[in-house]
Order: structure tokens, then C-alpha cells, then sequence
């Protein structure tokens, strides 16, 4: 008898991508699965294309999501459609996925007897912005070394990109924390290790992503990545890596450091190294990719450094969040 499997997909207004996304994770997917469409109440014809594709492939419902947010889909398609399932896999829309992504994913969780596998992810541009965010978040200074972020490492992490749960290991704990909006993963996997769960990250399982696309739209992606890592410090004291203090301690003090340069210009040493990193940074990606293109490396990754260090700290003097206290 094959794996029951419960595949959720989250939505909110992915008309473009979703038939495309559909077409990829059904062209070789097991038998005895459901797949899942948790839509956040599209404005376009997401749900409608849904609806079309599941009248031909009866493996694929849609669900309706109140909440809107991720982290809601998914606890909702678990409740809903999980239980009596071995394994739930969690795909995004604006992901690309090779064509043994699944059969991949169910070897690696049982080869490796752990509760979740993470996978790194591949970014890929299609414009010269996007390019070079995909180049400087598969290096050190966009990523900080993070093991799910271009590394071809294998072994078992305290986090990753979310791929494959053992159903009963996500129901366990108590699925993700549906009222964080971002970073509902790290918070996730912080609460699987301490009950004592095992987390395995695959290095040959790569997943394809498309990075945003202008200066505004980073900015605000990894402002909300910042304020939703604040949330899960405050859950998690002890979770914070030392390259994610870098990014606002390094924003931080370079900002600080401006108005001090009235008093005395010796100040300006930090910013000026801080731009120094940034250039460095750059050089190092236009001798990798040897690409026009890669000059942009050094404003995507002050995007990325500037909006995540901000959101942090809007999270930290904003936001309160009750330290989470493993059941006795």
C-alpha cells in the first residue's frame, strides 16, 4: 500500500503561477494523494483556475481560508484533509519544483527517520534586479552562511525551508503558530526541537526561487521577515544566530554613528566599513557571475540587511509575545 500524503499549496492571488505549479508537482506525484489549495480570498481568478483544474485531476481540492495567511492554510488543509496521512508536504506558489521533488522528500524523511526534512533554495532571476538578489542571497553577505540558502549541505539543522512533516510529528506540535504572518517556520521548528523532534536538511532536494523583483518590494520582504524573527526571539529567547544580531547591530550602530559624526568624525569608521562590506560583497559577486547585472549586488543586499534590521527592531520595541514554556 503506498504513503497516504497530504500536499499543501497556500495562495493568495497567484493566478500566474498556480496551473504552472499544479502542472509540476502532479507530473510524477504518487498515488493515494491529495493536494491542497488553501486560498486567502484571491482578488483574481486563483480560486476559479483551481476549480477548473480540479474538475480534470480529482486529487486537487480547494480550500478556503479565512485568516489569509500561511501559516493558517496550512494548519487548516492539516485539519481538514490531514489526519488518516502519513506525511504532509508544503509547496509555494512562486516556487519551481523538479520533477522527483515528492518522491525525493519521502525518501529522504524515511531514510533519515526524522519528523520534518528541509530543503535549500535556488533563487533565480529574470530581471537584472532580480539576478542580483538571487546571487547575493546564495552568498555569505546575503545569507550569513545559512545552510537552506545555496549550500549543498546534508545533516540534521535547527532549521530550513519547510518541505515534508511527518503528519503525526506536525500535528504533535501543534502545527505553526497561525498568528504570525512571517517566520512561522523558525518559530515552528524552534518548538519541534524542543520536544525533542529531529529536523534533516537534504542538500540534493533544491527547489527554484524567484526573488522580488525592485528595491520596495525587498525592502518590505525582509521588513517582515525582520519583525516576524522579533516575535519569535521573544517565543524563543535563545534562538537568535549571531548572523542574524550582525544585520541589526551592524544597521544599527552605522545609523547611530551619522549624527555622531558632529561630535567627532571617527564615528564614520563604522559606516565606512559597513560600505566597505557592502563593496566587497559586490566584487565578489561580479567575479563569480562576470555579469552587469552583479554591480546591483550591493544595494540588493542593503535592501535586504537595512529592511530586516528595521523590522527587527519595529518587532522588539512593538510587538509583545509571551515566552512559549514546553508542556511539563
Amino acid at each position: 500500500m503506498s504513503d497516504s500524503i497530504l500536499i499543501v499549496i497556500p495562495t493568495l492571488n497567484e493566478s500566474k503561477h498556480i496551473v504552472s505549479v499544479l502542472d509540476s508537482i502532479s507530473a510524477r506525484l504518487p498515488a493515494n494523494t491529495t493536494i491542497v489549495v488553501a486560498d486567502g480570498g484571491s482578488s483574481d481568478d486563483t480560486a476559479q483556475k483551481v476549480q477548473n483544474y480540479a474538475r480534470e485531476h480529482t486529487f486537487v481540492k480547494l480550500l478556503h481560508n479565512p485568516q489569509k495567511i500561511q501559516s493558517a492554510a496550512v494548519n487548516l488543509a492539516v485539519e481538514k484533509f490531514g489526519h488518516g496521512t502519513e506525511y504532509v508536504i508544503r509547496c509555494d506558489a512562486h516556487a519551481i519544483y523538479p520533477p522527483n521533488f515528492i518522491s525525493a522528500l519521502l525518501d529522504a524523511i524515511k531514510q533519515h527517520d526524522a519528523d520534518s526534512v528541509v530543503v535549500p533554495m535556488d533563487s533565480r532571476g529574470e530581471s537584472c534586479f532580480q539576478n542580483a538578489v538571487a546571487w547575493v542571497s546564495d552568498s555569505l553577505i546575503g545569507s550569513g552562511g545559512s545552510a537552506h540558502r545555496g549550500g549543498n549541505f546534508s545533516g540534521y539543522v535547527d532549521h530550513g525551508h519547510h518541505a515534508i512533516f511527518k503528519t503525526a510529528s506536525f500535528i504533535r506540535n501543534k502545527g505553526y503558530d497561525a498568528t504570525f504572518t512571517h517566520n512561522e517556520d523558525a518559530e515552528f521548528d524552534c518548538r519541534l526541537r524542543a520536544r525533542g523532534m529531529k529536523i534533516y536538511l537534504d542538500g540534493k532536494i533544491r527547489l527554484i526561487y524567484h526573488p522580488r523583483a525592485n528595491f520596495k518590494s525587498l525592502f518590505k520582504q525582509y521588513f517582515n521577515y525582520g519583525k516576524g524573527r522579533s516575535r519569535t526571539v521573544r517565543k524563543h529567547p535563545t534562538s537568535l544566530r549571531l548572523r542574524q544580531f550582525a544585520v541589526p547591530a551592524c544597521i544599527g550602530s552605522s545609523l547611530l554613528a551619522l549624527p555622531l559624526a558632529l561630535v567627532t568624525p571617527y564615528s564614520l569608521i563604522i559606516p565606512a566599513g559597513y560600505l566597505g562590506l557592502l563593496l566587497a560583497g559586490t566584487a565578489s559577486v561580479v567575479a563569480k557571475h562576470k555579469k552587469p547585472c552583479a554591480l546591483l549586488a550591493g544595494v540588493a543586499a542593503f535592501a535586504m540587511h537595512s529592511g530586516w534590521a528595521l523590522g527587527f527592531a519595529y518587532g522588539m520595541v512593538r510587538l509583545r509575545e509571551q515566552k512559549w514554556q514546553p508542556e511539563a
